[in-house]
């Protein structure tokens, strides 16, 4: 294993407030410094690139009941966006290093665009026949999230901390944004659902135009003139690359190590592997990868697994439980209780998925611990019903936003600090898969919650989670 090397982070450079350092001229300076290097086209690209890959996912959850209607479960729904994609995150980061990048964005657009439409296209009655084919639609759009999430990932490895940092702030926008979009366009303009998909339909078509045209392809073509290789070949990831950090490692001068990244090298340092056959080199570079899989797991993988876990067990299982008579509430209806808990967690996540800038969190298993602490409180809550107003509730539901968007955009920002430049691309992607994984486990979790907590609600007296 090479030795782990830390590039400084643009991080943890602001004073505390109240600090003796501290004062408004001096922050204000440490923050136009902060952002001195930060590329603005690179930003919005990445910003752009997190919010339009996220927002299907969102604008689907949302539209979960009209396309379902009231009889079918909405996991079944959480489920069929969430799926594709965790399957996408947990084996495409063996194989994809053989599309480049522009073929990549092509295919994500292509299929996100598709689902859509054929969700769009379905006719609005719930029969079984009609959901089956909203539900290939709905497959389709995962699938092409989750090799956006997995690509776009990959991708900051070229261009740094800030690119990290404004796809994070996309993703946890898209959340607002789908949800607000989706409930402006159906209810606010009075559009029907299917007109509001198809025009939802296009926003991939975003993404083209910031890769093609906005994002700066000078990283790309500077990492291929240092390297020896045309910018496509760069793009292209060869095993051979991998197999030398891995496997070569040890016997290549140690500049060479110090400079080559995962993307291969010139051909004086690229092993020698013309007598192998392809399966024999694509085996040996599946057999790199997955050990390097393993040595993820426990700093990076883990935590963000349970964070998820947890988050979504409380978004999808516990909050629709979370009520309270209504006369003690600014609401009058009990429906309205869970899309404002809905969009009170959106607002945590894209307010810290936005603060690497500002401030790093290294220990990644402590936020985890107090994720799962809510759940229990939250759980223990819907049982005994000993939280007095809602407004804690609002509180402690902005909290786990803040701590789920920390784990997520802090994972990442370790990766790209503490693991080898040549083995850095493929783990940020291979990290991915967590967050899909932890959420297809709360689905399934959250299916038994809220039968579970809404079943004791009810035998105790309180029946509010079957009124709306």
């Amino acid at each position: 294993m090479p030795a782990v090397t830390r590039t400084r982070s643009p991080a943890m450079m602001l004073p505390m407030p109240g600090s003796p350092g501290s004062s408004w001229a001096l922050y204000r300076s440490r923050l136009k410094a902060l952002f001195e290097e930060a590329d603005l086209r690179v930003c919005i690209a990445f910003w752009l690139f997190g919010l339009i890959n996220n927002v299907l996912y969102v604008i689907i959850l949302s539209s979960a009941l009209d396309l379902v209607g009231p009889n079918i479960p909405k996991g079944v729904v959480l489920l069929a966006d969430v799926l594709p994609s965790f399957l996408t995150k947990l084996l495409a980061p063996y194989f994809i290093h053989t599309i480049t990048y522009s073929v990549r964005i092509f295919i994500i657009v292509s299929l996100s665009i598709c689902g859509m439409l054929l969700i769009a296209f379905t006719p609005t009655s719930t029969e079984s026949s009609t959901v089956s084919t909203k539900m290939v639609g709905i497959i389709l759009a995962s699938f092409a999230s989750g090799g956006g999430e997995l690509s776009f990932l990959s991708l900051t490895h070229y261009y740094g901390h800030f690119s990290l940092a404004a796809w994070a702030s996309g993703t946890g926008g898209a959340g607002l944004v789908g949800a607000g979009a989706y409930v402006i366009a159906t209810t606010s303009m009075g559009l029907s659902v299917r007109t509001s998909l198809l025009a939802f339909s296009f926003l991939p078509v975003i993404m083209l135009f910031s890769f093609f045209v906005l994002l700066p392809r000078g990283p790309l073509k500077a990492a291929s003139k240092h390297q020896g290789v045309t910018s496509e070949s760069l793009l292209s990831n060869s095993w051979e690359s991998q197999l030398q950090s891995s496997d070569d490692s040890e016997e290549l001068p140690p500049t060479m190590n110090d400079n080559e990244g995962l993307l291969g090298g010139s051909e004086q340092s690229m092993p020698k592997h013309t007598e192998d056959s392809a399966f024999e080199t694509a085996w040996r570079g599946f057999q790199a990868n997955l050990k390097r899989s393993r040595g993820l797991f426990l700093p990076y993988m883990l935590p963000l697994l349970l964070v998820y876990i947890a988050e979504y067990t409380i978004n999808q299982g516990v909050a629709p439980t979370l009520l309270f008579p209504l006369a003690s509430t600014p609401f009058k209806h009990y429906r309205a209780f869970y899309p404002t808990y809905n969009a009170i967690y959106q607002t945590g996540v894209f307010i810290s998925r936005s603060s690497t800038p500002f401030i790093r969190v290294h220990n990644l298993y402590l936020p985890s611990i107090l994720q799962v602490v809510n759940l229990l409180l939250l759980t223990l809550h819907a049982l005994s019903d000993f939280i007095p107003s809602v407004y804690i509730i609002f509180g402690v539901i902005f909290w786990e936003g803040l701590l789920g968007g920390l784990v997520y955009v802090n994972t990442f920002a370790e990766i790209t600090d503490r693991v080898p430049k040549e083995e850095r691309e493929f783990s940020l992607g291979a990290t991915s898969v967590s967050d899909s994984g932890g959420v297809c486990i709360a689905g399934f979790l959250s299916m038994v919650f809220e039968v579970w907590l809404c079943g004791w609600q009810v035998a105790h007296g309180r029946s509010y989670c079957r009124q709306s």
